[in-house]
């Protein structure tokens, strides 16, 4: 007989591995695939370029077109310099809620994931299960381009994608898109007493954070004043612009050769991300020429990452139908974060994102799991896996 495990268990067995983005999560995978191979499903693994990752694809049941994907990522967030008062890597139960880095986001969807897969097994469903957890989604969504393309490849076409991300069960059928930079600035060293013949990378730096945030106030301000009817719903309902990592300079006394910093920009319909990037580099170039008239060996490189886009509500969308059909939720919900479901959309998938637990505790010290949030969402599995065997 195949091993099994209750959802509880899994989240556990989940949990145990440290797959924080910058490590392998090879041995989640590896661990994910055994399981869904001991039920008789079919396992396929992506690797990444360094072989230190996997995305897992996976079909239980008949080939046969569709099918329900269950698409969930596998890495979640560093613990460092955060105050736990629980080892983040082992669940602990305490007042009703499961606490432990990922238990959120999203390891409580990918654990009701593998055992709604055991379950289809024995239930001998006449469609097909699918399952796709990828990597890096927590560095801009890095793994999900190749994912969905090989998914195209190795399974067959489903006819809708639920992306677990947590939503507290509820149904979310739009979301912001997103554009992200990792901006390099070179100036030019110089004793600060002479700061005049130099360019400090630190404070061109922060004349283009500067910049950042006096656009979000703008958009602040017009969504205040005349707010986009696209944009109803998001909180906030205006484009958000953020820098959340910021390094430079060698010394008090000298003006800072290098600098850099990240951004993301959240963006709201109608506007795009693309707009929004342009504008960046724009910014970024019209800076740089300024500099350079001061020193030549100035530099402005704004690195994209990947852009994010938006899911988009489907006027009559399979997946929002099944998942209404689902949770009894009727509600109409857009959320300010990004989640994978706009590659799936632009891979010709209709999807709906819905899965345990509250956004709010993501990326938090002692991330916790309400318990109810898992026992609900065992119960969404259990209906999804009759409507596949009806």
């Amino acid at each position: 007989m195949p091993v099994t495990y209750t959802p509880r268990e899994m989240l556990e067995k989940l949990v145990g591995f440290d797959t924080v983005s910058a490590k392998s999560n090879l041995e989640l995978v590896h661990f994910a695939k055994d399981y869904l191979e001991g039920h008789g499903a079919r396992v396929h693994l992506m690797p990444d370029e360094t072989g230190e990752k996997a995305a897992l694809l996976a079909n239980i049941g008949p080939e046969v077109p569709g099918g329900m994907v269950l698409s969930g990522h596998t890495d979640v967030v560093p613990v460092e310099g955060q105050a736990w008062s629980t080892d983040p890597f082992q669940v602990v139960e305490r007042d009703g809620k499961l606490f432990g880095r990922g238990t959120c986001d999203m390891k409580g969807f990918d654990a009701l994931a593998l055992c709604a897969a055991a379950d289809a097994a024995r239930a001998g469903i006449k469609r097909p299960l699918q399952i796709a957890f990828s990597f890096d989604e927590e560095l801009g969504c890095r793994g999900a381009p190749p994912l969905v393309a090989e998914m195209q490849k190795v399974l067959p076409p489903a006819s809708a994608v639920i992306v677990g991300e947590p939503t507290s069960m509820g149904v979310v059928s739009t979301h912001k898109g997103g554009a992200g930079f990792t901006t390099f600035v070179t100036g030019f060293e110089i004793h600060s007493s002479q700061v005049h013949k130099g360019v400090s990378a630190v404070m061109t730096a922060a004349r283009l954070v500067t910049w950042l945030e006096d656009r979000m106030a703008e958009n602040r301000a017009r969504a205040e004043a005349a707010p986009y009817p696209e944009a109803e719903g998001f909180e906030p309902p205006w484009t958000t612009l953020h820098v959340g990592i910021f390094h430079g300079g060698t010394a008090g006394n000298i003006t800072a050769k290098d600098a850099w910093f990240t951004t993301d920009i959240r963006v709201v319909p109608p506007e795009v991300p693309a707009d929004w990037a342009r504008r960046y580099q724009e910014e970024c170039a019209r800076l740089e020429a300024e500099l350079r008239r001061i020193r030549p060996e100035a530099r402005i490189d704004p690195q994209p990452r990947i852009p994010v886009p938006p899911c988009r509500r489907e006027e009559n969308g399979e997946a929002e139908r099944v998942a209404r059909i689902l949770t009894g939720d009727n509600a109409e919900r857009a959320v300010a974060y990004g989640t994978e479901a706009g590659f799936f959309q632009e891979g010709g998938y209709s999807t709906i994102v819905c899965g345990p637990g509250d956004i709010a505790q993501a990326h938090q010290p002692d991330e916790f799991l309400e318990v109810d949030q898992l026992d609900k969402g065992e119960a969404f599995m259990k209906r999804l896996v009759a409507m596949l065997a009806a």
